[in-house]
């Protein structure tokens, strides 16, 4: 089982949490970013760059998972592929993406995208996404490791 931490977005705690959890389960953790992600020595712990570009780190996290890997991202379409091959998936918030629960949150993103393409929602109105909270930290350290127990 590996890790794959859609990693260009991630809050620092949650990045420390899943460095924590790799070195105390020995459960492999890749980092995956457009950028180089700084991570202590490990043989759990590995970084991987990819090129600049749109959905980049998404399509090699998409390539790689495999059923029985954990994909942590808030990004839902990439959420959605993954799910299909059998990954679990956790958002830096703790929220679990589940098959039964993903296409409902895929097409309030379809609708809300078409709303602000088409001028309908003001995109500066939507206020962007709240600050990273301590409840957001117990619920991803729980959520964590619950399913990295869970996992093969």
């Amino acid at each position: 089982m590996i890790i794959y931490i859609d990693a260009d977005a991630i809050p620092t705690i949650a990045k420390e949490l899943i460095i924590k959890t790799a070195n105390r389960t020995g459960v492999m953790a890749t980092f995956v970013a457009n950028s180089f992600i700084k991570l202590p020595p490990s043989p759990y712990l590995k970084s991987v760059v990819v090129a600049q570009g749109f959905d980049m780190a998404d399509n090699y996290i998409t390539d790689h998972a495999q059923a029985g890997d954990l994909v942590i991202t808030s990004d839902i379409p990439l959420a959605g592929e993954v799910l299909q091959k059998g990954a679990k998936v956790l958002t830096s918030r703790g929220e679990e993406f589940t098959l039964n629960n993903i296409k409902p949150k895929l097409n309030a993103r379809d609708f809300m995208e078409t709303l602000r393409g088409t001028g309908v929602l003001d995109p500066k109105s939507m206020g962007g996404q709240k600050p990273y909270s301590d409840k957001d930290k117990i619920a991803f350290a729980n959520g964590l490791n619950r399913l990295v127990r869970a996992l093969p």
